[in-house]
């Protein structure tokens, strides 16, 4: 070989050389190319860290990978700033390097650009996590590394790997066990113990039972947001509920469930009485409500130490917060007094509301054919015809003002409480500046309320004593007696076109229901109420299942009296054809004609003519304006008291 041929050849290697180079930099960066170094099978890849020191990478399981979500993609598909197959891998100038949120985002975005959503709707659910996980309390700057976030995608979900296997299976199973130890491995290791040692976990790590509790049960997975705020409180409750509904629907029925329910988390939920991580079994010697250990438990919240409270007393520890109206055996005293409520709503409202819609029948008929009552020519009497008869004497007028007031004002408020879960009540509680005003108005309209029925009680009776003439079952007495039970069998009687419409005397058989249902209700719900009220007195003297009957009993005597009072009351006095149209201001001027009088208590008006007594109580017709000005009153009293009925029949048959 000359030397020009050995020259040629140098040359045309030196020439080779680059171009044998750029071949091999051109070769495809497949995920056979990459796995052939990172399943961890040659050796450990060790690269530089951001300090200037070494870090291991960690290895790609060639199995787990090929299981994976992301199995079927090109390793290069996330990693784009990779640009060669060689070790040190040349990174593209100005590309970023793989981060799972921009990935998805602009996956999901191309996929709604090129209309090619349908079968994808999953990607945009990660798209939504992407959100809620922005806003967590993971996505957050970390502590120790301020340029980092708490908690990453890749901490989580180890891109190489992630897969949510189908529901029901064991994989899933298998899936679910590891997501505790997945959150508490790094970062949250006591929480991890204590959840190890619960219920949750026993289910769960001991006994594979993938419905028991995880921690993104109760955490979610995304959107994570701080323990101690009041919008994870709160949304705690239901998460626990979404397991235990029975107990749910239970603790709502307590006043702790109503604060909560109005939207206040304030009172007990389930962590403070149950724990969190560490929640044992009811009857396990370590469970907070271990019957040794609840007044442990409630003195946390019930104590001298915290403003408004008291020291809870013995009493509390035997409280049901789960009690229920089913279960005899464990509360024979709730099923026995929501039997014997359900059987007095069900008898008044069925009677009532019958002869409330067979008197309407009765009187239209009536009118239509012209018919009315025996006709009295008050002429021949020598009587002044524009006058009124004097029924209600003004203190009588002034209670029933008050009564009526400060009735429709604890139908509110304590109608808030008792349909807390009711689209309206959370907006009243909020109007008034929450439960704990609202309850304080409560309060005080009932002190008021049972103020005024104390003094009229004894002053009526102080007078009735000193009368030596009153006879107690007397025409003039609010005492039933026996020509009440005859004018109500009378009544039904004229229902049926059978008889007669019953002559009424001073007070009717419905009107004297109406002045003793007030008795009933002020002692039902007046004692009902003061032991909730001051539950560390009650529980000093009385076992805590009496706390139980008596928001059962204070809430169904409440709604009761509500109901009675804005339909059957009403109607008696303000909507029967004969009262059209209303409304009836008796109660307000505290006269009525003579023609009125003599049509609604035709005995009474009978026996005050008889007497001669009828003009002894005959007054001025009340002026125009005090006659317009107790129309208005009358229909707005009669307004408030339709929408508070409407309000309580939304939060009835809402919850």
């Amino acid at each position: 070989m000359t030397l020009r041929m050995l020259g040629r050849l140098v040359l045309a290697g030196l020439c080779w050389l680059p171009a044998a180079a750029s071949s091999a930099a051109a070769l495809p960066l497949d995920n056979a190319g990459c796995l052939s170094c990172h399943d961890g099978r040659k050796q450990k890849i060790v690269v530089a860290d951001e300090g200037g020191g070494k870090r291991a990478l960690a290895h790609v399981d060639r199995r787990k990978f090929g299981k994976s979500i992301h199995g079927e993609m090109q390793c290069v598909a996330c990693h784009t700033d990779i640009v060669d197959n060689r070790a040190n891998h040349r990174k593209q100038a100005g590309v970023e390097p793989p981060n799972c949120i921009s990935c998805h985002q602009a996956l999901w975005e191309t996929v709604r650009r090129e209309g090619r959503t349908a079968g994808r709707e999953r990607l945009g659910l990660v798209v939504q996590n992407i959100e809620a996980y922005k806003n967590s309390f993971h996505a957050r700057p970390d502590a120790d590394q301020p340029d980092r976030p708490k908690a990453f995608c890749e901490d989580c979900h180890s891109s190489h790997t992630f897969n949510v296997p189908p529901k029901n299976s064991e994989r899933r199973t298998a899936w679910h066990k590891e997501i505790p130890d997945t959150c508490g491995a790094s970062c949250h290791e006591d929480q991890l113990e204590d959840y190890a040692a619960s219920i949750h976990g026993e289910e769960v790590l001991d006994n594979g039972n993938a419905k028991s509790a995880v921690c993104t049960d109760c955490h979610t997975a995304h959107d994570v947001i701080n323990t101690s705020s009041e919008t994870f409180k709160l949304a705690n409750v239901n998460t626990c509920g979404n397991c235990h509904q029975p107990e749910l629907a239970s603790y709502s029925d307590t006043y702790h469930g109503q604060v909560n329910r109005l939207g206040y988390a304030y009172t007990a939920k389930c962590a403070d009485c149950h724990g969190s991580h560490g929640i044992r079994a009811v009857d396990h010697p370590k469970s907070k409500v271990h019957p040794d250990n609840r007044m442990k438990t409630c003195t946390k919240c019930h104590n001298d130490k915290k403003p408004g409270m008291r020291d809870a007393t013995p009493g509390f520890a035997s409280f049901g917060p789960h009690a229920n109206t089913h279960d005899f055996d464990k509360y024979p005293q709730m099923v026995v007094a929501s039997k014997f409520m359900v059987g007095l709503l069900i008898f008044v409202f069925a009677f009532f509301w019958a002869h409330s819609g067979f008197w309407y029948y009765r009187e239209w008929q009536d009118r239509r054919h012209g018919r009315r009552i025996a006709h009295i020519k008050l002429e021949e009497l020598g009587v002044d015809l524009s006058r009124h008869f004097r029924r209600f004497h003004w203190g009588w007028r002034i209670a029933h003002l008050a009564f009526a007031i400060i009735t429709m004002t604890l139908v509110l408020t304590g109608t808030s409480a008792l349909y807390a879960e009711s689209a309206w009540a959370p907006l009243v509680a909020k109007a008034v500046g929450g439960p704990k005003v609202l309850g304080l108005i409560h309060r005080v309209a009932a002190f008021l309320f049972i103020s005024i029925f104390l003094i009229h009680f004894f002053y009526v009776m102080q007078k009735l004593l000193r009368d030596r003439k009153f006879r107690w079952f007397g025409p003039d007495s609010l005492i039933p007696n026996w020509k009440d039970f005859a004018d109500c069998w009378g009544m039904f009687k004229w229902f049926a076109g059978k008889g007669p419409r019953p002559q009424f005397d001073r007070w009717a058989y419905y009107e004297k229901f109406d002045y003793w249902a007030v008795f009933w209700g002020v002692n039902i719900i007046g004692w009902s109420g003061l032991m909730l009220a001051f539950p560390h007195v009650t529980a000093t003297y009385l076992p805590g299942w009496v706390f139980n009957v008596a928001t059962l009993v204070h809430g169904e005597e409440a709604f009761l009296a509500a109901v009675f009072l804005f339909t059957v009351h009403f109607f008696n006095n303000h909507f029967r054809p004969d009262k059209l149209p209303p409304p009836d201001v008796v109660m307000f001027t505290g006269t009525q004609s003579l023609d009125e009088f003599r049509h609604d208590h035709p005995a009474h008006f009978r026996r005050m003519v008889e007497s001669g007594e009828l003009q002894q109580h005959l007054v001025e017709a009340p002026s125009k304006p005090f006659h317009t000005g107790s129309v208005i009153l009358g229909l707005t009293l009669i307004a408030i008291g339709m929408v508070l009925l409407v309000l309580v029949g939304v939060g009835f048959f809402s919850t």
